[in-house]
Order: C-alpha cells, then sequence, then structure tokens
C-alpha cells in the first residue's frame, strides 16, 4: 500500500474547560523533518507528539500546530503581590492625609490596581500529556487516512504508466529478433557492390556477423528492464504498508540505465523512438515516486 509525502490531518478534544486543536500537514522531503508549534505553557509535550508522529510516518516534511485554550482552574493559582499592595496602601493613605480625603481604601480597590493579584498557569503536566494523545491520535489517523488516498490515486497512475512501458518493451524485444538477419542482407549485398562478385567469404562473414550481434545485442538488457518492472509492480502492488519511496527510485534509476543502454546500441530507427517513449514515461514515473512515502 502506497502512501503519499503530501496530507493533512485535524482533530479538536475538549474535556472540563480545556480545549485542544490539532492540525497536521506534510510536504515531499528526503528525510523525514517534525516540526511542532505549539503554546510556551504546554511545550513539554513537544518530544511527545514527535515521537508519536515519528512511530507512524517516515518520510516528509511535517508541520504540526497545536491551539490549546485552558478556561478551566486546572494548574491555575492566585499569587498576590503584598509588596506592592502595601505600597498603594501607603501611597493613598498619604494621599488621603495631605489632601484631607476621605480614606475609603477597600480590598476590592486595591486588588483592581496593577500587579497585586496575578493569576499563575502551572498546567498539571501529566494530565495535560495524557489528554493531548487523544485529539494527537485522531489528527494522526486522519492525517494517514488522506495519505493513502492520495497514495492509492498515486499507484493507479503508475501502473497505467508501467503497463505503457511494458508494451513499449515488447515492440522492441520484436524489432531487434530481426536486426541481425537483416544485417547479414545488408553486409552481404554490400560486399558483392564492393567486390563485384557473388563469391563471398562465409567465414570472414560469419565473423562480421558475430562482432556485430555482439555490439547490437540488447537482450540481456530487456531481460534486466523485465526484471526491474517486475520488482517494481511487486512493491506498488503490496498490500500492507512499508516504506518503499527509497527502494522504487532505485529501482528507476536501474531501469533508466537499462533504457538508455538499449538506445545506444540498438542501431535501428524504430527502436530508437521506442526508447525516447520509454524514456519519457520513466521520467514521469520517476517525478510520481517523489511523492512516495
Amino acid at each position: 500500500m502506497l502512501r503519499s509525502m503530501t496530507g493533512f490531518g485535524r482533530a479538536k478534544y475538549e474535556i472540563e474547560g480545556r480545549q485542544y486543536i490539532i492540525e497536521i500537514k506534510s510536504v515531499n522531503s528526503r528525510y523525514c523533518e517534525v516540526s511542532v508549534k505549539l503554546p510556551k505553557t504546554i511545550s513539554y509535550v513537544e518530544e511527545n507528539i514527535k515521537k508519536e508522529v515519528l512511530n507512524k510516518v517516515s518520510r516528509g516534511k511535517i508541520d504540526i500546530n497545536i491551539t490549546f485554550n485552558n478556561s478551566s482552574s486546572l494548574g491555575k493559582s492566585i499569587q498576590i503581590n503584598e509588596e506592592v499592595a502595601q505600597m498603594y496602601i501607603r501611597g493613598l493613605e498619604e494621599i488621603s492625609k495631605k489632601y484631607n480625603i476621605t480614606n475609603d481604601i477597600s480590598t476590592v480597590k486595591i486588588a483592581k490596581f496593577p500587579e497585586v493579584i496575578e493569576i499563575k498557569n502551572e498546567n498539571d503536566e501529566e494530565i495535560i500529556k495524557s489528554e493531548i494523545m487523544v485529539p494527537l491520535r485522531e489528527a494522526i489517523n486522519n492525517f494517514i487516512i488522506m495519505k493513502e488516498k492520495e497514495g492509492n490515486k498515486l499507484s493507479k497512475d503508475i501502473l497505467n504508466r508501467i503497463d505503457y512501458l511494458k508494451q513499449k518493451i515488447e515492440e522492441v524485444s520484436k524489432e531487434s529478433t530481426g536486426l541481425i538477419e537483416e544485417y547479414v542482407v545488408k553486409l552481404e549485398n554490400r560486399i558483392k557492390e564492393i567486390l563485384k562478385s557473388e563469391t563471398i567469404d562465409k567465414a570472414r562473414l560469419e565473423q562480421e556477423v558475430v562482432i556485430y550481434a555482439d555490439k547490437c545485442s540488447i537482450e540481456e538488457e530487456i531481460t534486466r528492464l523485465k526484471s526491474h518492472i517486475e520488482q517494481f509492480e511487486e512493491l506498488v502492488n503490496k498490500k500492507e504498508y512499508i516504506t518503499i519511496g527509497k527502494k522504487i527510485d532505485f529501482i528507476i534509476q536501474e531501469m533508466n540505465r537499462e533504457t538508455n543502454t538499449i538506445g545506444s546500441k540498438a542501431n535501428c530507427l524504430k527502436i530508437t523512438n521506442a526508447v525516447i517513449d520509454m524514456k519519457t514515461e520513466i521520467e514521469n514515473i520517476r517525478e510520481q515516486i517523489q511523492n512516495i512515502e
């Protein structure tokens, strides 16, 4: 089962006044890079999040964005700055005495002054770590579902291109079978034309034919190319998920190498044209597999 390296997953989770929103998206990359953006108040969960994602994904540049809203009392405490409060009280008392104003200082009024009362956010780490895994796993699941859907589309397109490539290989194979016979006829006629005689040195002719056959034979290349295609199809058609991106990229390189050799050895216009079509299709396949995880 192929997976695309591109995908998106989202999940939202609310519990007891705490809200978590997680979004995961990825683009192509030769390696696996995970970047997590989250509030500083829960920065301690970053490594846990990365580990959870890396257990499910092997390639791609992955960006994770986490929004956390805490309207519950969990981890919140009130801290009173008594020194600041005393400064305000002393200042107000001095103003009252100096200007003969009624001193109506109250706790509520003092509490309203800046920096007297501060709400501290000290989240309970273990509870947050446990809760955030719920939406994270859901987001990862949605993320992978999308990657598999994209991978299925890629698989169909790639296999269609492979079928076209196999047709071209058969065309090349058929064309190559008659090359030696054609060369023998052409060589005999050429020798007769040069020597102005019907008498030909058969031993020398056979020697020339062997040399030519060795130079232009593409049977080995075709056999190896077919073998590479079989390996390619076997990987693409696997039902279970495996990481095949790098392996399949290597196979494509080998397919391209064999095709180049066929083009350089076959002294035939039809084969040359077929090789151009094959190289074009292999390049199209190579571009597609760059998206595979």
